[in-house]
């Protein structure tokens, strides 16, 4: 009973900080979900980061449609760019489910902290790239897919701090950047969940496809989608410079506290 309810709560805060702060919900899914699933005895230890990162995958790949629809509804969405994208998102999270299934849990552990503390610190400091120049042509579209589909596939995350500073980068606007990232999110979640899901095909756990664990997905996604627009709301009438700061510290106090282990296993 007290996963599930931490399971109901993680969806509930994913979901506003979300709609609040614009971060994508695995920066915050995963790290959490790594804690629940030590209570649940059938969850093997050393897949546990793989199940956390298609757990988190699958719930975007469900909550990614209702921002769709959000963005599509204010006509922000560039659709041609998000197209262009597309194709190389779709092989770079297949070749990045690929690449998990090879490493260890602890690897991943790694790769995931890394990537956290960058998030913290994008956060922090507000770093958004200066818009300096125009998309690249099909090919150099294609690459910068395979790299956002591929890092998020191993991270778990829906690529928006991957795809929204590299749109900006290209002189599009922060509104419909965020607006086509968010749209790239679901081509990334859905490809990646698929590849999880065979990549685990071996695994004997009960309620779960490969590495998708679906009661932790089912107990997220409905919670994150109601309170999302609560988050939105919130955005609105109160300031989140300073929110965006102290979520940043809490960002990096997972990370660290997630290296520490490893840091102090060389010394």
């Amino acid at each position: 009973m007290a996963a599930i309810i931490s399971l109901l709560a993680l969806g509930i805060f994913s979901g506003i900080l979300a709609g609040l702060l614009g971060v994508g919900g695995g920066v915050i899914i995963v790290p959490v979900l790594i804690w629940i699933f030590h209570w649940y005895p059938e969850i093997p230890t050393a897949n546990i980061m793989h199940i956390a990162l298609a757990t988190s995958l699958a719930t975007i790949a469900l909550t990614s449609l209702s921002s769709i629809h959000a963005h599509q509804k204010h006509g922000a969405i560039h659709w041609p760019v998000a197209g262009r994208l597309t194709f190389g998102i779709l092989a770079g999270a297949l070749a990045g489910t690929a690449v998990a299934s090879f490493l260890s849990s602890d690897a991943l552990k790694i790769v995931f902290a890394l990537f956290l503390l960058l998030i913290s610190m994008q956060l922090g400091f507000g770093a958004q790239p200066s818009p300096q120049r125009q998309l690249p042509g099909r090919l150099g579209m294609n690459m910068i897919g395979l790299i956002i589909g591929k890092m998020s596939a191993l991270v778990g995350i829906g690529g928006g701090s991957l795809t929204v500073p590299f749109l900006v980068w290209c002189n599009i606007s922060m509104r419909n950047a965020v607006a086509t990232s968010a749209t790239c999110g679901f081509p990334i979640a859905v490809a990646s969940t698929v590849g999880y899901i065979v990549a685990g095909w071996h695994m004997d756990l009960a309620w779960s496809s490969g590495y998708v664990y679906w009661p932790a997905v089912l107990a997220i996604a409905p919670a994150s989608l109601l309170f999302a627009p609560v988050g939105a709301k919130l955005a609105h009438s109160i300031s989140t410079t300073s929110l965006k700061k102290f979520f940043s510290v809490f960002l990096a106090v997972i990370s660290i506290s997630m290296l520490a282990p490893f840091f102090f296993a060389f010394q």
